[in-house]
């Protein structure tokens, strides 16, 4: 075998070394393996949204969604007394939940750890310190899956919009480069926003559409120089109520239609038309999450890329953001088809023992998807930084053994 053969051969050998090594050397198999190795791990992102309590905070600007981690805990892995999540006093009966809908109890938030014990055992950091972070925390991670609810230098306002980090500011844009020389010097890079910052992007004030979309055209524009590859446009408000329309009877054959849905769906699909195409001049793909409302169900998403049909407009799948129990696994198998670049590998224990990460990540595998899985821990039994952790090692085990897959 020439040498040039060899090394085509090395690259294509981590899936099948078992097979393969009585045509390998030892020095060979191992380097095989090595490089099997660090392909799966270009496969895992670090998340910066899980871990948003130790992020250092804005004076009176919040974090936009995560103001809430580590709130209502007292000692570590204990609730403490006061009010709930809903902002209803702790003492307050809850209503019965039907037989049917019988769910496990809710996690302490961020595990019982306030934030305040978070910062004590690792520290406060900014935006700018979190490609060192991933470095630190996750063995052989470069890629990252950051939030932009913690973008900006909290003590300037002037990179800010109200709540809201401006990247297009001149203060802003200043920052931008700041955390690309970050990306240099760490060997790291960004390969997903989830953002929030648009909004009403299936509203029904067209004028506050037209904004939505402004928005981010903006975020699309100065992020541009952080080479991601993909952003996430649809906050859990951004694609109508929470709550979607359902069908009802109509008429006077009583049918029952879903009406109210449709402008919805025309509004979020002129949306994504016109970041999709501002996004492909920049090279960053705009994708929806299954959050709630429209994009609650995969159907819905499904027949938005589908309507939409442009190369830069895809899903990135939540594992866990489903409204019942089927959609758990049905849902990857329904978008897989559908995403490339991003997936949030989630944990979330409101779906109990049900929620089975490796599971979820080998659909996603199985359907072709090709991009990173980053390491969103929601809710559970332990704080986002040792949650993220368990991911890591879940989702690498998933990415070492890809099947089975049922």
């Amino acid at each position: 075998m020439s040498s040039l053969d060899r090394r085509d051969f090395l690259k294509s050998a981590g899936a099948g070394l078992t097979a393969a090594g009585v045509m390998l050397t030892p020095r060979e198999r191992a380097l095989a393996q090595a490089d099997a190795e660090k392909n799966r791990l270009l496969r895992i992102a670090a998340c910066s949204y899980p871990i948003r309590s130790i992020f250092k905070s804005r004076a009176g600007g919040g974090r936009g969604a995560g103001g809430g981690a580590g709130r209502g805990a007292g000692a570590a892995g204990q609730p403490a007394p006061g009010p709930d999540r809903a902002g209803a006093p702790a003492t307050a009966p809850a209503p019965a939940p039907s037989p049917a809908a019988q769910l496990p109890p809710r996690s302490p938030v961020n595990g019982g750890w306030t934030t305040a014990q978070m910062k004590e055992k690792y520290g406060e950091i900014t935006m700018l310190d979190f490609p060192q972070f991933t470095k630190d925390t996750f063995p052989g991670v470069t890629h990252m899956d950051i939030f932009s609810g913690l973008f900006g230098d909290v003590t300037d306002d002037s990179m800010f919009a109200g709540r809201t980090f401006d990247p297009m500011s001149p203060s802003g844009r200043k920052w931008l480069d700041k955390l690309a020389s970050k990306l240099v010097t760490t060997g790291t890079k960004v390969q997903h926003i989830s953002n929030n910052a648009p909004t009403n992007l299936a509203g029904p004030d067209e004028a506050l559409r037209k904004e939505g979309v402004a928005v981010a055209k903006r975020w699309l524009e100065g992020c541009a120089v952080l080479g991601v590859k993909s952003m996430r446009m649809n906050s859990p408000q951004a694609l109508g109520p929470s709550i979607r329309p359902n069908a009802i009877p109509r008429s006077n054959d009583g049918y029952p239609r879903n009406l109210d849905i449709v402008p919805l769906l025309n509004a979020a699909i002129e949306s994504y038309k016109e970041m999709a195409d501002y996004g492909g001049n920049l090279g960053i793909r705009v994708t929806f999450e299954n959050h709630w409302g429209l994009a609650a169900d995969p159907m819905n998403i499904r027949i938005m890329l589908d309507t939409i049909n442009h190369p830069y407009c895809e899903a990135s799948p939540d594992f866990c953001n489903w409204e019942h129990e089927y959609m758990l696994f049905n849902g990857l198998k329904a978008l897989a088809p559908y995403s490339h670049t991003n997936v949030h590998a989630k944990y979330w224990d409101r779906w109990g023992d049900r929620n089975d990460v490796q599971r979820s990540t080998r659909i996603m595998l199985a359907g072709g998807f090709k991009g990173t899985f980053a390491l969103e821990y929601e809710e559970g039994p332990l704080n986002g930084i040792e949650g993220a952790k368990y991911l890591y090692k879940e989702v690498l085990a998933a990415l070492t053994t890809p099947t089975p897959v049922v």
